[in-house]
């Protein structure tokens, strides 16, 4: 009996499993990467966005109204900072909106929209107000 005692003491200490070697990774607490982030964005002045695949989809939206489009290249930089900005600040006033939640759900969105006075169900030239931009730079 002694016997069986040493060779379990031997296996392990307390039936905890062997760990691996080398260091372990570290463990941050839920919402601590996030607010990093946070921070991390709110100091930087770059732009969100990534600048090739923004003038892609303004080239698509602009080739739905008329096909021979020619842009300079700082309306692409207008029109994403425009877009960048309104967008952010509608996802801060939806985050107000869901507050007791934590999350940001669709129907945050559009109450924020409806307060705006944004119609939900329009054309979508008036949709977002950086396509409305576009269409009085290029007129």
């Amino acid at each position: 009996m002694a016997n069986k005692q040493q060779k379990s003491k031997a296996v392990g200490d307390k039936g905890m499993p062997p760990q691996p070697p080398g260091p372990t990774k570290q463990r941050f607490r839920p919402g601590m990467v996030a607010l990093r982030q946070i921070r991390q964005y709110q100091k930087s002045t770059e732009l969100l966005l990534r600048c090739l695949p923004f003038q892609h989809l303004v080239w698509e939206i602009a080739s739905q109204y008329k096909k021979d489009f020619h842009f300079q290249y700082l309306v692409f930089g207008a029109l994403q900072e425009a877009c960048e900005t309104y967008l952010v600040s509608l996802f801060e006033d939806a985050q107000i909106c869901a507050i007791q939640r934590k999350t940001v759900m669709k129907k945050d969105i559009w109450l924020v929209r409806q307060i705006r006075g944004e119609v939900q169900h329009v054309p979508p030239a008036e949709l977002h107000p950086s396509i409305l931009l576009l269409e009085k730079i290029c007129i």
